[in-house]
Formats: structure tokens, sequence, C-alpha cells
């Protein structure tokens, strides 16, 4: 147990020291940023396009830095804007369906999944899930307050006094990672090494017939699930090239990542943000399950249709 704990520990300190060198320049250029004229005209372009979404033009930052780079660099600029609770809900949620997509898209090219594909599902499942959000929920407008950020202060006087401002708010951002990170790697870790993704991949063997794919995809969608596209990378090739996943079930496999992946993660960062979570993974599972069940129905009976073609003609 002692060698799981230290090897948890290391890997969660490696983790941490590897998203917080986003995630500090990040948040600490975003803050000095904003007390400039240059984001607030960028966000004054964007709002119109904002609007739609139920966001203001701030919300551009968190979002671009998201897609781009990852999950923790949004949450990095978020925590420098003052938002609703329902714009950090609707943010949230887009950027759980859409962040780091270059990395996250070059993963799938690599399992044989179109990387452009990929993108295109997983902006425009943000895009609507986003405007769903905006039309249903007229609640949220309070302002969110933010676990890992300190209380609002007075604009800050002067060079010095700004940039003293985005670095205690980076290292706060820091502290809170750390204490997400490393139990969260000491639990990965454990998981690991008593086989329980072994078993988790036993449990989703049902669940893969359901979604329209064979049961050797289930150590697949078990790594993704449980660490993610791009953490989860080595465990997906590999079960793609030992288990002879097939070429339709690695696509359906990557649907349903796309829109679920790392659900334990990607949903706990975003606790200190004063979101409700369940409704965030809820969401996110839902929309993974009907898109991949409705995509794998439709190709199945195509097959079908086309192997009773071929027998007629016969």
């Amino acid at each position: 147990m002692q060698s799981i704990l230290l090897e948890g520990l290391k890997k969660g300190v490696q983790l941490t020291w590897t998203l917080g060198k986003v995630i500090f320049p990040v948040t600490l250029i975003v803050t000095i940023l904003q007390f400039t004229p240059v984001l607030p005209w960028v966000m004054k372009q964007l709002e119109p396009l904002m609007s739609l979404l139920g966001l203001s033009g701030e919300a551009a930052v968190p979002l671009v830095l998201g897609n781009f780079l990852n999950l923790y660099a949004g949450i990095a600029a978020i925590i420098t804007f003052d938002f609703t609770v329902k714009e950090v809900f609707i943010l949230a949620v887009m950027l759980s369906f859409s962040h780091n997509l270059i990395i996250e898209s070059t993963v799938a090219k690599k399992v044989g999944v179109s990387w452009w594909l990929v993108i295109g599902v997983r902006i425009g499942l943000a895009l609507v899930s986003a405007i769903l959000i905006n039309l249903a929920w007229s609640g949220g407008q309070e302002q969110a307050k933010y676990g890992f950020a300190p209380e609002s202060q007075a604009a800050p006087d002067g060079w010095a006094e700004i940039i003293v401002q985005g670095l205690y708010t980076a290292g706060m951002g820091i502290v809170q990672l750390a204490f997400i990170v490393i139990p969260l790697m000491i639990v990965m870790q454990y998981l690991r090494e008593k086989g329980w993704l072994d078993r988790f991949s036993d449990w989703l063997a049902p669940a893969t017939r359901f979604l329209g794919m064979e049961r050797n995809t289930s150590m697949t969608l078990a790594a993704g699930l449980t660490i993610g596209l791009a953490y989860g990378a080595g465990l997906m090739i590999q079960a793609v090239e030992e288990d002879g996943v097939s070429k339709k079930d690695m696509f359906l496999a990557m649907i349903f990542l796309v829109s679920c992946h790392a659900v334990v993660e990607d949903t706990l960062i975003f606790i200190p943000l004063g979101i409700p979570i369940w409704p965030l993974l809820a969401i996110r599972l839902i929309t993974a399950v009907l898109l991949t069940a409705g995509v794998g129905y439709v190709w199945n009976k195509a097959q079908r249709e086309k192997r009773g073609s071929l027998t007629h003609e016969y």
C-alpha cells in the first residue's frame, strides 16, 4: 500500500507541475490583460456571438484557451473574471465537450478516426448545449464564488499592484489544483494496481453491445472514461492493437469518448467553480449514450442491409 501511495503521490506531483506550468502563466497573463485596453476591446467585439450562447464577451477568453490548450487553462481564465453561476455552468458544459482539441484530436487520428470529424462533433456539441441551456434555464443569475480564487478586491493601482494580484490569483489556482490532482492520481494508481481498471472494463462489456460495439471495445472505453483521451492515449492505442477492435467499433468508441471522457477528473475539477456538477456529469453521459447508440444503430442497420443485399444477389 505504501508503494502505491508513493507512486500515486509522485504522479500527482508530476501532473501538478506539468499542468501548473500552463495554469500559472495563463492566469497571470489574463489577469494583467484585463487591466489593459486589449482584452476589453476583444471581448467587446465578441459580445454579439457570446450573447447567443448566454455568455458575456469575457467568456471568449476561457473558451479559446480551453479549446487550444486544456481544461485547466480554461478554468485558469474563468477565475480571473466575475461570471454568473449560469455563465460558469454553460462554460463548464462547453469546455467538457470541447477542450484540448489539438492533442486529443491527434490521439483520435492515431487510433484511426479522422481528426476533423472529432473536432466537428465536439465543437458542435459545445455550441448546441450552450444554446439549449441558455434557452431552458432562466436561473443562475447570482455571481459565482470560486473556491480557489480570492474574493473580489479593489482595482489595483499601477503595474506593480496588477502584477502582484496576478501572481496571487495564479498561485491560489496552483494550490487548489494540487489539492485535487494529487489525491486523484493516488486513487487512480490504487485502481490500476488492484486491477479495478480491468474489472471496470468487464463491467462495461454489456454496455458496449447496447452502444453498437463488440465486447473487445470495453478496454478502450474504460481507458478513455477513467483517464481521458490525452492521458489514456497509450492504453487506448494498445487496446486497439491487441484486442483487434474493428474500424467501426473504434469510430463508435471515439464518438462516445469525445462526448464523455475522463468523467472523474473532468467533473471534479469544476467543483471549486461553485456550480452544480451532477447535472454537468448527467449532460455528458446522456449525450454520449444517445449519440453513440444512434450512430451505432444506423451503422449496424446499414451493414445488415448491405449483407442482405449481397446474399440476395448470390
